[in-house]
């Protein structure tokens, strides 16, 4: 079938032309009187295309036009009018029709209209499609968490969704944070625009500069041409600048420019161009730590912290993993035609259990192969990868229980000196008391393994920056 179509028109001998004309070519065809009755038909049925008739009694084509696209977008709609008339339907093209046919139709110009019109209608119902599965992917609800501080960054994308602010977001590596960006741009008014993403860690800085400003042509050998780039691109939409503690100080400074007058310059131009970009940054770096190195702005972080987001790592959410594991199932199994219910009760202690140091991006990847590898219903724990499979050690007060299997004591050590940093917020006095330890055996080891303290340090506020040594404790 070539595709769904209406005839919309007050003579009876214009709609049987038509009808049989568009049948004969494959086309499933309905036909309506006029305006009233095409728009209850347009809500029982799916039409690809509507041919409507300019002069007709009562409401006109050029009304019926503005109707069906304020109800029904998708619908393409040529309006057919005799010669008379080619104003008024040259004036219904500039509100939104797709093309006008005169009066006596040409046979072979109606079809080639119809398939067109039915071509673009198809593709505008497949990007509405695809644009509501992005929605509800990445609007908050559809973002998998249960734990308290999720529900918190849920209550605060609803909160600043109608708000254009620049937005900080924290984590480590592999939390979601590409997916709370954009969970905050489908739940704002930008969300019928552009969504872009880069990251800046993975593009050399002069790469970087042209794919985020774009270039003018003959701005470097090989420009042949103008080049728009992101911000452009972007233009009354969102870009996402992962990664943000990697731009060089040269960036930063162009950044900062962009937020503060809303306008950028392509390389080797000399006009600005005005934007119009909502900016969400990310990092897994601790950004005061980098101010003090010098290797971040700090003007241009309190620009970008107007609204800042912390994602706990998968360690502090555990009771989020039996959902996780059930989402990412769910995604593998059903490409792959698997009945895969879930997981065993040891596979699941074992997810339960596991530190995650790739956080959520390393369980989805371990649950993508243990799919590949299973064939029963059920995931038992010998598809695990395994680097999860090491068993936590139970301590008790003098002594601890060694598994069957033995462990590795660095492995063990190194984990231990982890878990202390990460529960301290990387103070090394706490960290040493919790492991029973001199400072300076902290240090030691810490150095032994090549553990970065900063790294587990929680970004601090502006205001706490603001305070001096004596009063941060």
């Amino acid at each position: 079938m070539e595709g769904t179509v209406l005839v919309v028109d007050d003579e009876k001998g214009q709609r049987e032309i038509l009808k049989t004309i568009l049948e004969s070519e494959g086309f499933d065809v309905g036909v309506a009187t006029g305006a009233q009755e095409a728009l209850s038909a347009i809500q029982k049925n799916n039409f690809d295309l509507v041919f409507s008739d300019l002069k007709m009694p009562g409401v006109d084509g050029h009304e019926l036009l503005k109707q069906i696209n304020r109800e029904k977008p998708s619908i393409s709609i040529v309006i057919v009018t005799a010669h008379g008339s080619i104003d008024s339907a040259v004036e219904a093209i500039r509100d939104g029709a797709f093309d006008y046919l005169t009066k006596p139709l040409d046979r072979e110009k109606l079809l080639i209209t119809a398939k067109k019109a039915v071509e673009k209608s198809r593709l505008m119902s497949e990007n509405i499609r695809l644009r509501q599965q992005l929605e509800k992917k990445f609007r908050p609800e559809g973002i998998i968490g249960t734990d308290s501080k999720m529900r918190e960054i849920f209550r605060m994308i609803k909160k600043v969704s109608g708000s254009s602010a620049t937005v900080l977001i924290y984590g480590e590596s592999g939390t979601g944070k590409e997916l709370i960006a954009r969970a905050l741009h489908y739940s704002s008014p930008r969300s019928g625009k552009s969504f872009l993403a880069i990251n800046c860690a993975a593009i050399p800085e002069t790469l970087l500069e042209t794919e985020l400003f774009g270039y003018e042509k003959g701005a470097f050998t090989g420009a042949y041409a103008r080049n728009t780039g992101l911000f452009e691109a972007a233009q009354d939409g969102t870009i996402f600048l992962d990664e943000i503690g990697d731009m060089s100080l040269a960036l930063q400074s162009k950044l900062l420019r962009v937020i503060q007058e809303r306008e950028i310059r392509r390389l080797g131009g000399s006009l600005s161009v005005k934007v119009n970009v909502r900016i969400i940054a990310a990092t897994n770096k601790d950004l005061d730590v980098e101010i003090r190195k010098g290797s971040f702005r700090e003007d241009l972080f309190y620009r970008l912290n107007v609204i800042a987001f912390k994602i706990p790592p998968l360690r502090d959410r555990k009771s989020d993993i039996p959902e996780l594991v059930a989402f990412f199932i769910k995604r593998y199994a059903e490409p792959l035609e698997k009945n895969i219910k879930g997981v065993s009760d040891e596979a699941m202690n074992i997810l339960i259990n596991y530190y995650w140091p790739g956080n959520v991006r390393q369980l989805e990847a371990a649950i993508e192969r243990a799919v590949l590898l299973s064939d029963g219903e059920v995931i038992g724990a010998d598809a695990l990868p395994m680097e999860v499979m090491t068993r936590p050690i139970t301590l008790g007060n003098t002594d601890f229980q060694l598994p069957d299997e033995g462990i590795s004591f660095e492995e063990f050590e190194k984990e231990m000196l982890v878990k202390a940093m990460t529960k301290s917020n990387g103070s090394l006095g706490k960290a040493a008391a919790l492991l029973g330890m001199s400072y300076r055996t902290l240090q030691y080891r810490l150095n032994k393994f090549g553990i970065d303290k900063q790294s587990y340090s929680a970004p601090r506020t502006p205001q706490a920056r603001q305070r001096g040594p004596q009063e941060q404790g």
